[in-house]
């Protein structure tokens, strides 16, 4: 529903200045680096493996700000969407060698999969929803 209501947003409104996608890039992955900080994050236990969920949906909301980032730029769309999920990807493996210095917590390969495949289902829903709408508004 947020990925919906995003892109919608940035279809039926004028477009944010790239400056704006740009901020809200850089404080999400701001606010990733100082979560990635604390030594022991106070999370109840909820079922196995959970933190990866938790990993797929921080990464899913950085891919839609890397996303509309890019929309900014005249490439073509599947080039928007390869440098989206890299950038999230890159920054996920660096995220993960920060945690191996911080008391407490370690990298895991795991963790950055996690990172990187909650980008790519954001950032290819937020396409598939942006070529949905551009097609139902020229009428095709």
């Amino acid at each position: 529903m947020l990925a919906y209501i995003v892109a919608r947003s940035r279809r039926l409104t004028f477009p944010a200045p790239v400056a704006v996608d740009v901020l809200f890039l850089i404080a999400w992955c701001g606010l990733i680096f100082f979560l990635s900080s604390q030594s022991a994050l106070p999370l109840p236990p909820m079922f196995p493996h959970a933190d990866k969920l938790i990993h797929a949906g921080a990464y899913a909301v950085m891919g839609i700000f890397a996303w509309r980032m890019f929309q900014h730029s005249s490439c073509p769309a599947v080039l928007h969407m390869i440098l989206s999920v890299c950038v999230c990807s890159l920054y996920g493996i660096s995220d993960e060698w920060h945690q191996s210095f911080v008391p407490g917590r370690d990298s895991d390969v795991a963790d950055w999969l996690a990172d990187t495949i909650g980008a790519l289902l954001a950032v290819s829903v937020m396409q598939g929803l942006s070529f949905g709408y551009c097609r139902s508004s020229s009428g095709t």
